[in-house]
């Protein structure tokens, strides 16, 4: 494969700017799932010029699949990690309810 038109290009970075705000990620981010130094547009663009090179739009499309991937399970795990520390949060706060209600009624 050679690269990508000028006018495919444009609506590959189109798609990826919309992707990451509604991932609620930014350039920054994708350049580190990237391993690239910069989050320019233009070694993003780089990045996906050696993608479509290597394998196609197909590779394009593989390589975005597995950052979204990445980024799901960690939201995944962090939510988790959340709702674990929420609920030790609200049994603690139980636990002082409890305890204020009985001192009161000493």
């Amino acid at each position: 494969m050679s690269r990508l038109s000028q006018q495919e290009e444009k609506q590959l970075l189109d798609f990826i700017k919309v992707w990451l705000k509604d991932h609620g990620y930014t350039q920054k981010d994708l350049a580190n799932e990237l391993n690239i130094k910069s989050s320019r547009t233009s070694e993003i663009t780089k990045k996906v010029q050696e993608f479509y090179r290597k394998g196609g739009i197909f590779n394009i499309a593989k390589n975005l699949i597995k950052i979204e991937q990445n980024w799901l399970n960690n939201t995944q795990l962090n939510s988790e990690k959340g709702k674990e520390t929420h609920s030790y949060n609200q049994l603690d706060i139980d636990s002082l309810v409890n305890q204020i209600k009985k001192d009161s009624h000493n």
